[in-house]
């Protein structure tokens, strides 16, 4: 993989980001609460009287009922704490008057100040005295509070009884510290659970699990595993067999997403078409001849002293017809020989049991190595008796019996048999087994299966070993060799899952060898 790939170029940058905002957040929890800084809450602001708009029930006894303007009564807990790292001295408020701080009660106005301090902090009872500016204006809403001394983490409250308002109305704490700064907090009231983490711990933690869990889903998604060895890049041409052709696109798809750099392109024109194509590099550059590889159902009687061969795959082919002709026990190899040879034109005259429908061979090409497989193995080396009569099987145009054509591909082999009635064409099992309306047909009993055929187990006559043709051995470091090295090592899955039997394997190696 390279260095300045994407997925590092992304898990170094997260790691920064990562290690970034842990040192802001360290940053900040020591050095931006050092800052003085005198914090408020309100922590009570309930009512106590009769006539509050908001209607929150209350109940009321003694002076609460029986002194005047209590009607509109509410009483207020404020909570004025240090919060920050250092202490608070006298002459840290910057306010001019007298008092250090104001508290705005807005909309009501004060009856009542009561001063409470936690225990441990009897100083701080001395400040709160007329002399130092403690005091309200009487119908007013403005406390005047002292400057009192705060150590670290000290507070103090003031239990306010108002009127004339209601519940929730703004409270404001107005003044300055130099070098601070006074600040409202959350409210809590006693009832409150504080909370476990600070909110910069919060967010260091969450900025910390981000970054982690991106790198833990890059190395899970990314694909550290190193490429095969002898990955070669270039561009390599293979042609050949089209019964063949979608179990090298497979392979080649897979050797590309692999071995990046490599680009292959599959052409599949036919079996000697291919091998042909090749051979008839003679006295091109050797980089040319080696930038192609052609495969062939069974063994080119075309190829020359100048093209090497290399078993790949044993491959099971299948005889089929449409499925409108019913066979259920199949043909023997005497019969199909019979129908290719012309002896049989009607089907009936087979069977009477059959429909008296025309027989219809559906057949390859002279360059199709499908064809030549089906002669030597089924037909025992005679070339098909029938001539060639339609271009399309058009039973309509062709007043023949049997009429016998002639097509490029196995798909379209397969295609046509599916169309017509009667119709009977061979092709390589796994594309008969995907194609619709046609049926396989059992020969001499046995039925097309390539595991069958792997564990020895069945008498089936009709298959051929796959080769891969190259001009002369590849030389070393090209791509043409690199790939077939990789079919060798890492194509055993595949080439099953398109229902061959890899050559690369001891039992598929004893058939390849066996049926050469």
């Amino acid at each position: 993989m390279e260095l300045l790939s994407a997925e590092n170029v992304v898990a170094v940058a997260t790691a920064v980001a990562g290690i970034a905002a842990s040192a802001v957040m360290v940053w900040y929890e020591r050095r931006v609460p050092r800052r003085k800084r005198i914090g408020y809450r309100v922590q009570m602001d309930n009512p106590i009287g009769d006539d509050v708009a908001s209607g929150r029930a209350n109940v009321r006894m003694g002076l609460f009922d029986e002194a005047p303007g209590m009607h509109q009564a509410t009483l207020v807990l404020l909570r004025i704490e240090n919060d920050g790292s250092q202490g608070i001295g006298h002459d840290d408020y910057t306010s001019r008057e007298l008092h250090g701080l104001t508290a705005v009660f807005t909309d009501r106005s004060i009856r009542g100040v009561s001063v409470t301090q936690p225990p441990g902090t009897d100083h701080l009872m001395s400040h709160f005295t007329p002399h130092a500016g403690f005091g309200y204006d009487g119908g007013g809403n403005t406390l005047r509070i002292p400057r009192v001394p705060l150590n670290r983490g000290e507070h103090f409250k003031l239990l306010v009884l108002l009127s004339g308002g209601d519940v929730g109305c703004d409270i404001r704490l107005i003044g300055g510290i130099r070098d601070g700064e006074v600040h409202p907090n959350r409210s809590a009231t006693p009832d409150d659970k504080p909370p476990l983490f600070s909110r910069a711990a919060r967010l260091i933690t969450i900025m910390l699990t981000v970054s982690v869990l991106t790198l833990s889903t890059i190395v899970v998604l990314r694909d550290d595993s190193p490429p095969p060895l002898g990955c070669e890049q270039g561009t390599l041409t293979v042609t050949g067999s089209t019964a063949f052709a979608p179990v090298v696109r497979d392979l080649a798809k897979e050797y590309e997403k692999d071995c990046e750099g490599a680009d292959i392109t599959v052409e599949a024109r036919g079996s000697s078409a291919g091998v042909g194509e090749l051979a008839g590099l003679d006295g091109e550059s050797r980089s040319r001849q080696a930038s192609m590889i052609a495969f062939h159902d069974g063994p080119s009687k075309r190829a020359g002293t100048s093209l090497t061969r290399l078993p790949i795959a044993l491959s099971v082919f299948a005889l089929v017809v449409n499925d409108s002709l019913k066979l259920p026990q199949g043909l023997s190899l005497a019969d199909v020989r019979r129908i290719y040879a012309g002896d049989v034109k009607y089907w009936d005259e087979l069977n009477p049991d059959l429909p008296h429908w025309r027989v219809v061979l559906v057949s390859r090409d002279a360059d199709s190595g499908t064809r030549q497989v089906f002669q030597d193995r089924v037909l025992d080396g005679t070339w098909e008796g029938v001539p060639s009569t339609s271009l399309d099987c058009d039973i309509r145009t062709d007043r023949s019996a049997p009429v016998r054509c002639e097509l490029d591909s196995t798909q379209e082999v397969l295609k046509k048999v599916a169309e017509i009635r009667g119709a009977i064409g061979y092709s390589e099992l796994n594309n008969a087994t995907a194609q619709q309306n046609i049926t396989r047909v059992p020969l001499d009993g046995a039925t097309a299966s390539a595991a069958a055929m792997e564990r020895g187990s069945d008498p089936y006559p009709y298959f051929g070993v796959e080769y891969a043709y190259t001009y002369g051995d590849p030389p070393g470091g090209s791509l043409a060799g690199s790939f077939l090295d990789y079919i060798r090592n890492n194509g055993e899955t595949l080439i099953r899952n398109h229902d061959h039997v890899p050559c690369s394997t001891p039992e598929g190696a004893r058939l390849c060898r066996e049926s050469a």
